[in-house]
Formats: C-alpha cells, sequence, structure tokens
C-alpha cells in the first residue's frame, strides 16, 4: 500500500474551486454570500431565512468510544458526503468548527484526513472566520460586564461568591482553571475567584448553536443565568445589560459559513461545543440550511454515540423538531482489539481473541442506537493492517445485532471509497424511521439522568451528592426542570471512568453536581471530574507546527 502524503500536503495540492462556484452549484446567489477570501463564505442572514423547502434527509454520522488510535468518524463522515454525490445525489455536509485547543494539543483538527478532508484545511483549522474568536469575546464582555457592575455599585446585589458564568480562551492553558481577579489598586476592581474554561465549554457557545435566529439568539444570551444574589435568587445577563452587545458581537459569528471538501461537495462548517462537556453538535442553523437546501445533509456528532449522539437525538433533534433518516456508527478493527484488552503497539497485528472481547463494545453502540428507532448501518473505516478475517467477524457481529454494515475507504480513496458505504445509506434512507427519544422531556430530572444511564450506559443505579440534591431543587424552583439534560463525563468508556472500556456491568455511576444552562436551555449533569479548560500534553502539537518564510503553514497533520 503506497504511503499517503500528509493531510496538510494532499490540501495544499487540491484543486479548490472558488467559493463563488460551489454556492451557485448549491443554489446560492452572489447576494447570498459574505466572502472570506476565495475559498470561505458565510451565507447571509436573508439566504438563511428564504426557505426552499427541500425537507432533505438527515443522516448521522457517530462512533464507538474514542480510543487513542482515533476512528475517523469525521474523515468518514466527508468521504460519505462525497460519495453521496458521486452517486447522483444532491447531498452537503454539516459540521462543527475546529477548536485551538486540541489543533495545538494532542487531538488534532477537525477537518478529516487522507483524501476525504475539508479546505483549505489550515485556515479551517486556525482562525477560519473568526467565529470562535466573536464567541470568546462575547463570554468575556459578559464577565466584565459582572464585574464591572460590582464595582459601580452592585445595583442587582450580586454576591460575588455566587458568580457562576467564567470567562474563556480557545486555547489549553491549566494554569488559568483557577485564578485570582481583582488584585492591585481599589480601582482595579472587586478581588474575587475565578477561572476560565475553553471556549467550546462557554454556555455562549451552546446558546449560538441552539438558537434559531438573531431574535432567539439576543434572548437566550439575556436568559444566561450568570451569578445569585445574597438572598439565593437569581441573576442573569439581561439583567446586567450585556445581552444586546453580546449579540452584537455575534451578528456575524451566526451566519453558517461555506466550504468544500477536495471534490467540491459543499460543507457548512459552523459552531463547535465539545460533546465531553456540551451537546457536541454543529449549529441548528447550519443543518437547518442544508435540510432547506438539499436532498441529503450528512452531519456528525462529536466522541461516541453515548455522548455526542445521545445529545443530538434528545437535545439537537427535539429542538429542532426533526428525525435522522439514518445514523451511520464508525468502528475501526485496531479501536476494537484496544476495547477487547490489546496494546496500541500491537494494534497492527492480527488478534481475533481481542477484537472478538471488544466488539461487545460496538454492539452496545448498535443496541443503543435501534433504541432510537432509526436505521443503523455501521461503517468499518479500514485500515492497511486489517486483515479479512478480522473485517469479517466485525461484519458478522453487525449482521448479529441487526444492523447493516459496510467498509470504508475515504482516508485512502476519498468519496470513491465510500461509495458501497453510500449505497447501504441511501437504502437505510428510504426504511421507515421515527425517533424515540430517550426520556419524556416533562419527566424529573432524576428519572431523565437515571433513563440515560440505563439505557444509554448500562449501569446500574445512579447516586446523588449532596450538592447534587442541593441543585437539583434550586433548579426545579426555578421552574427549569422540564429541560432536556446535557451529560458531561468521560468519552472513554460508557460509564463515569474512563478505565472501564468494552461494555462494562455492575458499575453505579455518581451525579457530582449540575448547572442550568437557562441561556442554550438544557441542564449540564456532571460525572465525575470532568475539565472545561483542558492542559497541553508532554509533547502538544504545536511543537511541530510551523510556518515558512513564503507564509505557508507546515507541520499541521
Amino acid at each position: 500500500m503506497k504511503k499517503i502524503p500528509s493531510d496538510i500536503e494532499i490540501s495544499n495540492a487540491a484543486d479548490l474551486w472558488p467559493i463563488k462556484k460551489i454556492a451557485e452549484n448549491a443554489g446560492f446567489n452572489e447576494e447570498d454570500l459574505i466572502y472570506y477570501g476565495p475559498y470561505k463564505a458565510k451565507i447571509s442572514e436573508k439566504a438563511v431565512k428564504d426557505k426552499k423547502g427541500k425537507n432533505g434527509k438527515l443522516i448521522l454520522v457517530t462512533a464507538i468510544n474514542p480510543t487513542p488510535l482515533g476512528e475517523g468518524k469525521t474523515t468518514t463522515t466527508i468521504g460519505l458526503g462525497e460519495a453521496l454525490n458521486i452517486l447522483g445525489k444532491n447531498a452537503a455536509i454539516a459540521l462543527r468548527e475546529p477548536s485551538l485547543g486540541p489543533v495545538f494539543g494532542l487531538k488534532g483538527g477537525a477537518t478529516g484526513g487522507g483524501y476525504a478532508q475539508v479546505v483549505p484545511m489550515e485556515d479551517i483549522n486556525l482562525h477560519f472566520t473568526g467565529d470562535f474568536h466573536a464567541i470568546t469575546s462575547a463570554n468575556n464582555l459578559l464577565c466584565a460586564m459582572i464585574d464591572n457592575h460590582i464595582y459601580q455599585g452592585n445595583a442587582q446585589n450580586i454576591d460575588p461568591k455566587q458568580i457562576i458564568f467564567k470567562r474563556v480562551l480557545d486555547m489549553n492553558d491549566r494554569a488559568l482553571r483557577n485564578v485570582v481577579v481583582g488584585m492591585g489598586k481599589l480601582t482595579d476592581g472587586v478581588v474575587r475567584q475565578d477561572g476560565f474554561q475553553i471556549t467550546v465549554a462557554s454556555e455562549v457557545m451552546a446558546v449560538l448553536c441552539l438558537a434559531a435566529d438573531l431574535a432567539d439568539l439576543k434572548a437566550r444570551l439575556g436568559n444566561i443565568h450568570i451569578a445569585n444574589r445574597y438572598d439565593g435568587t437569581p441573576v442573569y445577563a439581561r439583567d446586567v445589560k450585556a445581552d444586546g452587545a453580546m449579540a452584537a458581537l455575534l451578528k456575524d459569528a451566526i451566519l453558517p459559513n461555506l466550504v468544500q471538501t477536495l471534490n467540491h461537495t459543499p460543507c457548512f462548517i459552523h459552531g463547535g461545543p465539545f460533546a465531553n462537556i456540551a451537546h457536541g453538535c454543529n449549529s441548528v442553523r447550519a443543518t437547518s440550511l442544508a435540510l432547506d437546501r438539499f436532498d441529503y445533509c450528512v452531519t456528525e456528532a462529536g466522541f461516541g454515540s453515548d455522548l455526542g449522539a445521545e445529545k443530538f437525538l434528545n437535545i439537537k433533534c427535539r429542538k429542532m423538531g426533526v428525525s435522522p433518516n439514518c445514523i451511520v456508527l464508525v468502528a475501526t478493527v485496531r479501536a476494537l482489539k484496544y476495547n477487547g484488552g490489546a496494546l496500541v503497539k500491537d494494534s497492527a497485528i492480527e488478534n481475533l481473541e481481542a477484537l472478538e472481547k471488544g466488539l461487545d463494545n460496538l454492539r452496545k453502540h448498535i443496541e443503543n442506537l435501534r433504541g432510537f428507532n432509526v436505521p443503523v448501518v455501521v461503517a468499518l473505516n479500514v485500515f492497511g493492517t486489517d486483515t479479512e478475517a478480522e473485517k469479517a467477524l466485525v461484519e458478522k457481529a453487525c449482521k448479529e445485532s441487526g444492523a447493516e454494515f459496510e467498509c470504508s475507504y475515504g482516508f485512502a480513496e476519498g468519496g470513491q471509497g465510500a461509495v458501497a458505504l453510500a449505497e447501504k445509506v441511501v437504502k437505510a434512507c428510504d426504511e421507515p424511521s421515527a425517533l424515540k427519544y430517550t426520556y419524556d422531556i416533562d419527566s424529573s430530572i432524576e428519572e431523565k439522568i437515571c433513563a440515560v444511564a440505563d439505557k444509554i450506559y448500562g449501569a446500574d443505579g445512579v447516586d446523588f451528592t449532596a450538592a447534587a440534591k442541593k441543585t437539583i431543587a434550586d433548579i426545579n424552583a426555578l421552574g427549569a426542570g422540564n429541560l432536556p439534560i446535557c451529560v458531561a463525563k468521560t468519552q472513554y468508556s460508557f460509564s463515569d471512568d474512563p478505565k472501564l472500556l468494552c461494555r462494562p456491568t455492575g458499575f453505579r455511576i455518581t451525579v457530582r453536581d449540575l448547572k442550568l444552562c437557562s441561556g442554550a436551555g438544557f441542564i449540564v449533569v456532571y460525572l465525575g471530574d470532568i475539565l472545561t479548560m483542558p492542559g497541553l500534553p508532554k509533547v502538544p502539537a504545536a511543537d511541530n507546527i510551523d510556518i515558512d518564510n513564503d507564509g505557508n503553514i507546515i507541520g499541521l497533520f
């Protein structure tokens, strides 16, 4: 098997079409575009509101639990979208924007890989159209207005020790997790403990991704719970008059971005909340736009189906009032062997015993997704070291679990390598489906958590700390108990313990605390020790990223 060039080498060698041509092929006019150079554009507010009524079929791509070996979910999503167009289908892709934290850290970018990429990958993975910077600014404007409000007399009677809204930065920086602000002279503000989250964990990010339009955006921003008064009553962003200015900062960021894949398939990339600490889906606006303009929309949800897909289906689809026509579950032989006890260094060696054990992880994901009453197709993202016996064993497990199976070669062959997968997906999309939620929205908070723990994780039960019980009582007192839940937990396991791989049994989960995100419209449920500001690894990707004297980015994957 010939050596494939690096992602950035493939991207730099690509024959990109002017974004105007991509837009025209997608049915957009010149006035529908706001250009960010020759290959990137935002879709105007007028065009977003100009409904065409296609009502396309929605395809969700998710994966098994992630491992250090990588599963290739985004690569498979892009290859599938390209393959649908090769088959003559009118298809678009809808993805999340990359965060600079993972780009310079450990996980990497979010533009696919090999010959299944969205381009220009270096632009998208770095500053792109500035959406994340706008979200960071809006978030931190609110923080500045909170501190200024207190300094200028504190008319809202905010208790500085009960401020719950934190500053953000789109970078992994562990030193900022806990800080003290207001140090220095009296004119430097009120001294209090504070901290930073990564931008993708900001409620402003979630608000942007769930807002239907500018009016909805402003209303949601105003509804963000920022602190409590000394008497315990809640204070919202609108109370410090921050909602209007925040919306002004986000007036361009709310517009979906249009780029292309290597074979010129249109791709809307917009928003980027993480799935282990937020809801893990691209914006409602981008997905709605793709469904309105195309016959097929291929989108993804972050991490494994126990996180991203669960939230996509129970939060985003509920909000949009849509149901996927097909769910594609991405798996790899080497990741399944890892779940079965094989070491990372032995991932290229055939090991049917470890694979058979690891298939329990795949079986559980299939079981969960079939429980949503949507057809499931397993896409085996094939590597050159996979053997025929290993592929046959995975296919057998899928068929026995009631899911269709197909190999995908998108990394090595682009869209052509995913045509067989696309044919299975098209067929699945024609099957009857009607989304069945995991829980009733009017159930109690505890009942919703228990439903996810039972039906999705396979837990024997749920334990609530004293802090969690108090927060639940506080949320119910505010009349917000009927919101969907957004679980923040490890991505590596169905449980709340990252060391329990494959399909753990005989475990309980512990709800450490909760947080009402009244602007986003969901309740975050914290399981285990979840960091909302990651740190850089010992050898970060930033070590290898550089720029030459001609301005070309090098070392970016």
